[in-house]
């Protein structure tokens, strides 16, 4: 299965939420609140991203279209804090790590050249994307809304990943090492958000 394709009972997901559970899996409240931990987790570490990037780059031709992806993720990370505010929902403890490693993750990428600025945004997005698919399979519709909002979002973290395609990220001095470790770390940054 590939990392875009939704896992669950089938492309459409359960009909309710956390209904097709197996012993041991979450129950449903725990789900959600799982759920929009990591996403707001993963939409503040991404601001941070394009902070570390905009702060390297910010007087080059790239600016503009970082500053686009920027202006979704904060629409992103301000709509799940207010989502788990709503919900009370405790937030990941990992934030403080996620503000200094998202900042040096953009900047890091962005001082290797514009390039490699691009190859981060492919490799980050191509998990989300993902990610947020999966997340889509286990929601049921009881959650439609919820639902809607992350395939928007998602539609959008593609947006970018073909943008960073457009722009160049495949021609990033070792491009492959640099997109699979940036995936790695994406992938890590997902499962501890969940559970910490």
């Amino acid at each position: 299965m590939s990392e875009t394709e939704p896992s669950g009972a089938g492309a459409g997901g359960p009909k309710e939420t956390a209904e097709d559970r197996l012993p041991g899996d979450l129950g449903r409240e725990e789900l959600l609140a799982r759920i929009l931990r990591v996403d707001h987790a993963g939409e503040y570490g991404a601001k941070r991203i394009y902070e570390g990037q905009l702060a390297v780059l910010g007087g080059s031709d790239k600016a503009p279209l970082l500053q686009h992806m920027a202006d979704q993720e904060l629409h992103h990370l301000e709509t799940f804090a207010r989502l788990i505010g709503e919900r009370r929902v405790r937030p990941t403890a990992l934030l403080p790590v996620w503000h200094v490693a998202g900042y040096l993750l953009g900047a890091g990428t962005a001082l290797l050249g514009e390039r490699a600025a691009m190859a981060c945004t492919v490799a980050v997005e191509e998990v989300i994307d993902g990610h947020y698919a999966g997340q889509n399979a286990k929601l049921g519709e009881d959650e439609a809304e919820l639902k809607a909002l992350i395939e928007r979002f998602r539609a959008e973290e593609v947006e970018h990943r073909d943008l960073g395609i457009d722009h160049d990220a495949e021609m990033a001095p070792a491009y492959r090492l640099l997109y699979e470790v940036i995936k790695t770390g994406t992938r890590a940054a997902i499962w501890l958000s969940e559970r910490v």
